[in-house]
């Protein structure tokens, strides 16, 4: 096995990137599970707002750590929000597999700002999988100048996503059914 430093992390981050985006893509193509009913199911959009909370707290912690010199504790937290990302993922497509959309239902204005807020979270969502893989194997490969470049977009950008995840719970979860 090579050393981290002389790893090649491209084919795995390809993969993954094209892979998650396209699951979640399917799922919205899907019919709902049959035989699940007897699930409640409406637990989980709770749950992603929580684990995007967590990515949002962790990625914060990890900036401030960052800011501090502290590449330990910076790399923990990053570890932490992937983790709390890996989460949200498998809470969220269980969930979408498992039950139909929720529909909006705000009027006027609001319903704007919702489907303005909703929009740019998943185009920029889409954009963070191999954002965050790419910077992740940068700063795991030692390519410390490549890695601070692509980094101050990936940090805002993540927190973002993050952030209008759990709005966009709060905005809907009115409506679930």
């Amino acid at each position: 096995m090579a050393p981290v430093g002389e790893r090649n992390y491209t084919p795995l981050i390809v993969t993954l990137s094209i892979a998650i985006n396209a699951i979640v893509a399917i799922l919205f193509f899907l019919p709902e599970a049959e035989g699940l009913d007897h699930i409640d199911w409406t637990i989980l959009p709770m749950l992603n707002a929580i684990f995007n909370s967590f990515t949002f707290v962790f990625l914060l912690a990890a900036l401030y750590f960052i800011k501090q010199r502290n590449i330990k504790m910076h790399r923990n937290f990053i570890f932490a929000a992937f983790s709390s990302t890996t989460l949200f993922l498998l809470s969220y497509v269980t969930y979408h597999y498992a039950t139909e959309s929720t529909a909006y239902g705000g009027e006027g204005f609001i319903r704007y700002v919702y489907f303005f807020i909703l929009i740019t979270h998943i185009l920029l969502a889409i954009a963070i999988v191999p954002l965050a893989l790419v910077t992740t194997a940068r700063g795991l490969t030692n390519q410390t100048e490549k890695h601070r470049k692509i980094a101050r977009w990936t940090m805002p950008i993540w927190l973002y996503v993050s952030l209008t995840g759990v709005i966009v719970y709060l905005m809907i979860s009115p409506y679930y059914a």
